[in-house]
């Protein structure tokens, strides 16, 4: 028995998801739980796992494909049930099909069924998979695509004569019965059928040395999902590789053609592929000056989250700089003893510690608002979370009690989360909790900056780059503070020091500007003796 597969709800409020990566291929055996896609929602990027023990029967999206909740994505043929082929032979009594054999949905031990039509129908009808649409005793074999191009030329898909493998129907086949003329089907020039385009490797025949590293030229190309993955492993666009292979009238590229091709071209010398850009230059026109890229997923999440803290919250941003010589010292010291344990530090676990005692003490940075409520919610928790940048945007894992923790512990927990939001592994609840943020821009350079606050919490601490630079100290090697007045300047000198560049937002409808600077001025004196830190 075939069974349908729709697209859970992965988490709170999502409404759609893209598929990101396919992670079987129809025929494959599967298990109850075993992963079967890779799906991004505006969440997170999240494994979806199969609901029954049995083999996979159809792929029902593409990957890159945006998908509503509840749509079917997957067919899993299950073991020990009659076979779907018996099922559909002939509608049971209750069912009714239209001219194009569709059933309507009766009810199944008390629950109403689905029936494939009913499945996302919109969503499907560019896909490629075949379905069988079933009319009385006959099976027709057409894509969604080509039914709905029978439905808008009036055709019965069960009366077209199918010319592809199998009898399946293509839309030239559709057209053909439309006109009466199947050997004369009139084929659209946005078309990229076998009738419509000469195909890459029957053109590079007549020249059979170049036949592989000579790139074709199509709009759409069908593959499995493993041979999509190769292609991307190899930096080969599936649409380039020649191939005189066609599915459903579609051109079809194997992992052997994908290999082929990355191999030529590859091989293939400078001056060759040059004059190859410049053909398709001439022929395709100069490269368009723009660019649209989809605006969706965790990037568009990413964005509405940052417009709605940035409108919301009254940002101000208060600057200073703190002399780390001590922690670089004591990290230094500190970095062997902890890779023998296996764990890498770095200077993120001593600064999260040094927030939290600064915190403890100016506790309204560590709050909320209530809106609804009119309430300013002080946290006596304290859950720091960490920016990580990954391909897919700004992502903010949560590293919870960090009070309750020592360096090590924070140093691996820290390392764990960054690389599974780099993976885009990272579930949501690991991103969620937060009290206070902090985001290491100087990680990629800089020093100063303007972070946006993680709504709701109502402060960031923005990290710039630790590196030497010149402080003026006095004749006693430590650095004047601007209460010293004028007395001893003329024993102070300029000497290289460990420095880090604190930039901290602030939501100013809780903190003011004053709490902000107290709290700076804590967290410096915890930077610059990390050693204060043992007392907490």
């Amino acid at each position: 028995m075939v069974r349908e597969f729709k697209l859970p709800d992965v988490g709170e409020g999502v409404a759609e998801g893209e598929i990101v990566r396919w992670l079987v291929e129809p025929g494959d055996e599967v298990s109850e739980d075993q992963p079967v896609a890779e799906v991004e929602t505006d969440k997170a990027v999240v494994e979806v796992p199969s609901p029954v023990d049995g083999s996979v029967k159809e792929l029902l999206a593409e990957e890159g494909e945006v998908v509503p909740v509840g749509d079917v994505i997957i067919t899993f043929e299950v073991e020990g049930e009659e076979p779907a082929e018996e099922e559909e032979s002939e509608p049971e009594a209750g069912e009714s099909t239209d001219r194009e054999g569709k059933r309507e949905p009766t009810e199944i031990d008390g629950k109403p069924a689905v029936t494939r039509a009913d499945a996302g129908e919109d969503r499907r009808a560019a896909g490629t998979e075949d379905e069988e649409a079933p009319t009385g005793s006959k099976r027709v074999f057409a894509p969604p695509n080509v039914r709905r191009l029978a439905r808008e030329l009036g055709i019965d898909v069960s009366s077209v004569e199918g010319s592809g493998p199998g009898g399946r129907i293509s839309e030239d086949d559709v057209r053909a019965a439309a006109e009466g003329d199947e050997d004369e089907p009139e084929v659209e020039e946005s078309e990229k059928g076998p009738r419509g385009l000469e195909s890459a490797v029957s053109r590079s025949g007549e020249r059979e040395g170049t036949q592989q590293s000579e790139a074709a030229d199509r709009e759409r190309t069908l593959a499995a999902p493993a041979t999509r993955r190769l292609a991307e492993e190899q930096g080969v666009d599936l649409n380039a590789v020649p191939t005189d292979e066609t599915r459903d009238g579609e051109p079809f590229v194997t992992p052997e053609a994908v290999r082929e091709y990355a191999e030529a071209r590859r091989a293939a010398p400078t001056d060759t592929a040059e004059a190859a850009t410049a053909g398709a230059e001439a022929e395709t026109g100069p490269r368009e000056r723009e660019e649209r890229e989809p605006y969706r997923g965790i990037r568009r999440t990413i964005g509405r989250q940052m417009e709605h803290s940035k409108y919301t919250a009254p940002h101000v941003t208060h600057h200073d700089t703190a002399q780390v010589e001590r922690l670089v010292d004591a990290r230094r010291e500190l970095k062997a003893i902890a890779e023998e344990r296996g764990v890498r530090l770095t200077y993120m676990p001593f600064v999260m510690k040094a927030i939290v005692a600064a915190l403890k003490q100016h506790p309204y940075l560590n709050s909320s608002l209530d809106e609804e409520s009119e309430e300013v919610v002080v946290k006596n928790y304290y859950n720091v979370g960490i920016a990580v940048a990954t391909d897919a945007g700004l992502m903010v894992p949560v590293v919870e009690d960090v009070d309750e923790k020592g360096l090590l512990q924070l140093a691996s927990e820290v390392n764990e989360l960054a690389q599974k939001a780099r993976e885009r592994s990272i579930s949501r609840e690991e991103m969620q909790g937060g009290t206070f943020t902090i985001t290491n821009f100087g990680a990629i350079g800089g020093e100063y900056a303007t972070p946006i606050i993680n709504h709701p919490e109502v402060a960031i601490l923005g990290l710039g780059e630790l590196r030497e630079r010149p402080i003026v100290e006095d004749g006693e090697g430590e650095t004047p503070k601007a209460s010293r007045g004028a007395s001893g300047e003329t024993a102070s000198r300029v000497v290289p020091a460990h420095t880090l560049p604190l930039s901290l937002s602030i939501d100013h409808r809780i903190v003011d500007g004053a709490v902000a600077a107290e709290f700076t001025n804590t967290l410096v004196e915890y930077l610059e003796n990390p050693n204060l830190l043992l007392l907490e």
